[in-house]
């Protein structure tokens, strides 16, 4: 593939990427209430895999083709995001003195099911990859990207193209987690005011998909 092709669409998924979403909300609680944003990060990145994997394939486009299917994934997206939004703000994470290494959490926050390594990778792959907006880029924007004066097969195409996005997801959310992590250890007070803003912006989210979605299919 031409590599200022490879570097632009590097360039646009970054930007894209860079846009808070759903992913950006999850990942900073993530990073305010676990020890490590491993899991999280790692479910988000599953769920966008399972997406690039479906537009090279074909699938993507028969998805978008089927407005009743992206309805159905609106909505069980705004009910997802908005199931976690309301558990991180009945929830959110406590802490207690620091040690050697920073603030830890409380036997009970460590102890909660949430914070468990195998439910927050299901859980950020729940949000990814039930993110309309994110397999609508894939459909909608990937594809632009290709050459088809390319020695390589379209599906290979979107299938690199889709990794740099991935990729582009990797670096900014692992960015954003540690963040939160720093602002967790320099600013411990803010901890709950933080968790409580990216509860709320999960459910602010879930709520703009269900407005967008409605207003879509009153405008058609």
């Amino acid at each position: 593939m031409n590599t200022e092709l490879l570097l632009a669409c590097w360039g646009m998924m970054t930007l894209m990427v860079l846009v808070p979403g759903p992913d950006w909300a999850y990942i900073i609680d993530a990073g305010m209430r676990d020890r490590t944003i491993v899991p999280s990060l790692g479910g988000i990145l599953v769920g966008y895999l399972a997406a690039v994997a479906a537009v090279a394939v074909g699938v993507g486009a028969a998805v978008a083709a089927l407005p009743w299917v992206l309805i159905g994934l609106t909505f069980a997206a705004a009910g997802y995001l908005s199931y976690l939004g309301i558990r991180v703000l009945t929830h959110p994470p406590s802490l207690v003195a620091a040690d050697a290494t920073g603030l830890r959490d409380t036997a009970e926050s460590a102890a909660a099911p949430g914070t468990r390594p195998w439910r927050r990778l299901a859980q950020g792959a729940g949000v990814s990859g039930l993110n309309p907006k994110g397999l609508l880029v894939l459909v909608v924007l990937l594809p632009q990207f290709t050459d088809a004066a390319s020695a390589w097969p379209i599906p290979v195409q979107l299938a690199v193209l889709g990794l740099i996005f991935v990729a582009s997801c990797a670096l900014v959310y692992s960015v954003v987690g540690v963040g939160a992590r720093t602002v967790l250890r320099v600013r411990p007070s803010a901890v709950r005011t933080i968790s409580r803003i990216s509860g709320a912006a999960m459910i602010v989210l879930a709520v703009v998909l269900v407005v967008e979605q409605v207003s879509h299919l009153a405008g058609g």
